[in-house]
């Protein structure tokens, strides 16, 4: 009979760790939290030190009832949430339902779920650390206070529905400003000439460098007068500096570097990576061996890891690839970390190297493998030698005029052999190769190109950018960007085109609000400071109570200003020349979480949608009649189809061009090739670079 209990938050995570403790313990799920404050209500009494008022979360009697006679039939409970502040919490709500003694060490706390992480954890339980659970409290009691002040007042001011929160309203500012750069941005004009050259049979890129004093080129003239001078001139190398560089691996994951490189290189929105990597967490049931974690915890702001996974990797390495690729001593990535960073924690990495994706393949969906693999081949690159490149730099004379090139050639890949670091912004000049050049080499034209540039506005935010701005700034932590994107989205203040995020109207009137009336919410140097100070609680540096009260005595006057001042205000829908196909009455423009899109005017009598069609202005290559638009999966992801369906199904994934194919003659679609946007037959080999769109 078991005389144990041990208490996890959900069923795959109690799967595993039952295998590994055998039949002297009964592991159960509490599916979560199983307390939290009331939807209906405040739920904190300010008045009492900010006393939160708990209730049992709706749904969840039948399992605690069953957690409770659990509890009765064994002589201990273990309480083995997530390592986290949340996970602290769920203990310390299930210690005071259960009515454990808060004297004894009930909390287990391991950071993978193997079975030897597993089994050293159960041999030092401690008791529940207050310092965490409130940090977490202060955190629910701060977005509580600002969400169910703020709130009503929109809702009464603005519109029903609306909702203020503190982290959120910042992310929303950012994408805000980012769209004010954008429209107040004033390109300037600027020129490029590119000079392919060739020396034997290899060509290669040299661009213009200067003219006498001259590096820049900003009209026309300017061009036409260097297109003049190098009309009738020899090239000649004037100089190559040739230099050995070191380029090192980039460190373990943590949860925003993740995301942002999910996001990059597997086209992951934030909280599908999050989703992913809980399962690869919890377990995956890999055959013979059963139920396995497959990484280690995946909200962390640490970079460090652990000596036996170091020395494991090390190992691993040098089998599989030679000793040359194993560096002289363990790589220690801490120094880089913030020192908000929680150290108990590790980076990101696999519970077993040894593990590999291609042995685990089988076993996983498409997206688990994908994230697997993307966690598995950076841990390792992240233990591996600094590559080594040779670096060349070229001087070539056309007169009185200088191109340069540059390029490099890998002399030693190093961590470069399994992993290389996703790039925003695309190729530099470097990841060229130049041939051999020396001093005096004379070199062939074969062709200048003079091109036109209009310097380009900052970009909007992609969800990977955003995590990584709210990340520099300090806004937010691990557990908290994924859900923070997803209710931006949800409340209707942002939306997603081209997969970048937009503000909406609804967004900056509700921003503007905020601006005018609780300014300090949308700092960012105030957040980010709250992030600190909640740092400094969990750390047991700070009271809690202090926090939050130094917090709202400025906050509880602010709100009775805008209580009198804030004016009442009606936002008007934009009417559109659509007439509702269902009820005769016009169509107006509505934002959702995927973009604009027509509703009737009549809701919520007529409740008849449209989306807005985006012709690509491509003929449907399968049909030769109808017009390939824009379209969204139910996901909201984008597609193109044949605006005749159902009569023709033709759909694809890739934006069609309306440029033909000058080889073949077929449909051209638009690709990303590491980072660079290029235009690709779809029947032929051909392919081109195209001009960049602001990602």
């Amino acid at each position: 009979m078991a005389d144990s209990l041990v208490i996890v938050e959900s069923p795959a995570k109690a799967k595993t760790i039952g295998k590994y403790l055998g039949s002297k313990y009964i592991v159960k799920a509490s599916m979560g939290h199983i307390r939290d404050l009331p939807r209906s209500q405040m739920g904190v009494e300010i008045e009492r030190n900010f006393q939160p008022k708990y209730i049992t979360i709706r749904g969840k009697g039948q399992v605690l009832k069953e957690l409770k006679n659990a509890s009765k039939k064994v002589k201990k409970v273990y309480l083995a949430a997530d390592p986290d502040r949340e996970g602290e919490a769920i203990a310390w709500h299930l210690a005071h339902y259960l009515e454990l003694d808060s004297t004894e060490p009930c909390r287990v706390v391991f950071n993978e779920i193997t079975k030897q992480a597993v089994r050293d954890a159960f041999k030092s339980p401690r008791k529940i650390n207050q310092d965490l659970v409130n940090a977490q409290q202060a955190r629910r009691i701060l977005d509580r206070l600002v969400g169910y002040k703020i709130s009503p007042l929109l809702w009464k001011k603005v519109k029903k529905g609306l909702s203020a929160g503190r982290v959120q309203s910042v992310a929303v500012k950012i994408i805000i400003d980012r769209e004010n750069e954008i429209k107040e941005f004033k390109p300037e004009e600027y020129w490029t000439i590119t000079a392919v050259l060739k020396q034997g049979k290899e060509s290669f890129e040299a661009k213009f460098y200067r003219m006498g004093d001259k590096k820049e080129l900003s009209n026309e003239e300017e061009v036409r007068q260097v297109l003049d001078a190098i009309a009738k001139a020899e090239y000649i190398v004037r100089e190559v500096k040739e230099k050995e560089r070191m380029r090192h691996p980039s460190p373990p994951f943590i949860t925003s570097s993740l995301q942002q490189e999910a996001a990059r290189k597997l086209n992951f929105r934030a909280a599908k990576t999050m989703s992913v990597a809980q399962q690869l967490y919890e377990g995956i049931d890999l055959g013979k061996e059963g139920s396995v974690g497959l990484i280690t915890y995946m909200r962390t702001d640490s970079t460090r890891i652990s000596p036996v996974a170091q020395e494991e990797a090390r190992e691993y390495i040098a089998s599989k690839y030679g000793k040359d690729f194993v560096p002289e001593t363990p790589r220690d990535y801490t120094k880089k970390q913030s020192s908000a960073a929680q150290d108990a924690h590790e980076g990101i990495r696999p519970s077993s190297v040894n593990r590999t994706p291609d042995d685990v393949k089988s076993f996983l969906s498409r997206d688990q493998y994908r994230l697997y693999k993307l966690i598995w081949e950076r841990f390792v690159a992240s233990q591996m030698a600094s590559a080594v490149m040779d670096t060349m730099t070229v001087d070539i004379s056309a007169g009185d005029v200088m191109f340069r090139a540059v390029g490099s050639k890998v002399k030693f890949p190093g961590f470069m052999k399994v992993y290389v670091e996703g790039n925003d912004d695309g190729l530099t000049e470097e990841d060229r190769l130049l041939p051999a050049l020396a001093k005096g080499d004379k070199v062939e034209r074969e062709s200048i190109e003079p091109k036109q540039h209009f310097t380009q506005p900052p970009p909007r935010y992609t969800e990977a950018r955003l995590v990584r701005a709210l990340e520099e700034m300090g806004i937010g932590r691990p557990s908290t960007y994924a859900p923070t994107l997803e209710t931006i989205q949800k409340r209707g203040y942002v939306a997603i085109e081209d997969k970048k995020f937009v503000p909406t109207e609804l967004g900056e009137l509700v921003i503007q609000l905020m601006s005018e009336f609780f300014p300090e919410i949308l700092d960012v140097e105030f957040t980010a400071h709250m992030e600190e100070e909640l740092d400094y609680v969990e750390e047991g540096k700070e009271d809690w109570v202090k926090v939050l009260d130094d917090f709202y005595s400025s906050f509880e006057k602010r709100l009775e200003v805008a209580e009198e001042e804030m004016k009442e205000i009606e936002i008007q829908d934009e009417v559109s020349d659509e007439v509702c196909d269902k009820c005769g009455l016009p169509m107006v423009y509505k934002m959702g979480r995927f973009g604009k899109f027509l509703a009737c005017s009549g809701f919520p009598d007529c409740r008849n949608t449209k989306p807005i069609v985006k012709d690509t202005g491509v003929t449907c290559p399968h049909c030769k009649e109808g017009r390939m638009i824009e379209r969204r999966s139910k996901k909201g992801r984008v597609f193109y189809g044949c605006d005749r369906y159902p009569e023709c199904e033709f759909v694809m994934w890739d934006k069609p061009v309306k440029k033909p194919c000058p080889k073949c003659g077929s449909l051209m679609i638009e690709k990303k090739s590491k980072g660079d946007l290029i235009l690709q037959c779809t029947e032929c080999d051909y392919r081109e670079e195209a001009e960049a769109s602001e990602d």
